[in-house]
């Protein structure tokens, strides 16, 4: 199995991470393709950045998407994730997604911890868009940078740390969604610290990726998720585009 990992960042150092995350949860056989846009934000935090990088989720999709099993889109906006989902057959899961439904398996009421308070508005729309604001008891930000996190020392460990803890207590939470890729590596550390659960969305991206495709499941075809319409795209895009016969399937 091959599952396409889209850091929608341009930040190398970022992807490395990401990829080897990945990699500690894969099951054996599981080949992971991390990848990341030609173009955009080095990182992803707001709403600007965020169109950019939809736009690159995009573009990676529609050059990788036919080789692979699954997609994983590693950013906590899950930007581009329809767009994608029309340019791939094989299944396609964004990070906050699989995120709040693994969250909703194990706790009542979750909270989620993210970089920027900015960006929190990002995830509660998600929340509202999948149906999860019900369960989601609180956003919470710790205006830690995104590209901090390629180096995260024991003293911004303690501030994630600090936020969740007053995120429990404040929500009456039972478990933690963390609200950045940047932050997988930590998920194991902090679950230990709070004796919760800590829910790292790339990890379980990978692994509901891994599910779909084994049980031989794809993305419908059918209605809006249809192949995208065939036409030309100009300037930098000229070469995204569909032709009739352009989506393949991904078994």
């Amino acid at each position: 199995m091959k599952l396409l990992v889209v850091n929608p960042n341009t930040s190398a150092p970022m992807t490395a991470q990401i990829a080897a995350a990945a990699r500690a949860v894969a099951a054996p056989g599981t080949t992971i393709v991390a990848t990341q846009p030609d173009f955009g934000a080095a990182s992803i935090e707001g709403h600007y950045d965020d169109a950019f990088a939809a736009a690159g989720v995009a573009q990676q999709a529609r050059l990788h998407g036919a080789q692979v099993d699954g997609v994983v889109i590693a950013c906590f906006g899950d930007p581009g994730l329809d767009a994608a989902r029309e340019a791939c057959t094989a299944p396609v899961i964004g990070i906050a997604e699989a995120a709040f439904h693994a969250a909703s398996f194990l706790a009542t009421g979750f909270s989620v911890v993210t970089t920027m308070t900015r960006t929190c508005v990002i995830a509660e729309h998600l929340l509202h868009k999948y149906g999860f604001e019900r369960r989601c008891r609180g956003v919470h930000g710790t205006d830690i940078p995104v590209l901090e996190l390629e180096a995260a020392g024991p003293a911004l460990v303690t501030r994630i740390e600090a936020a969740a803890r007053h995120a429990l207590q404040h929500d009456r939470s039972g478990a933690i969604v963390l609200g950045c890729a940047g932050m997988a590596d930590l998920a194991a550390q902090l679950q230990q610290r709070l004796g919760v659960p800590v829910i790292d969305g790339v990890a379980a991206a990978v692994k509901f990726a891994e599910g779909l495709a084994a049980l031989g499941l794809h993305t419908s075809k059918q209605g809006d998720y249809a192949r995208p319409l065939p036409k030309a795209y100009a300037g930098w895009a000229a070469s995204l585009g569909f032709a009739p016969s352009a989506v393949g399937s991904s078994s």
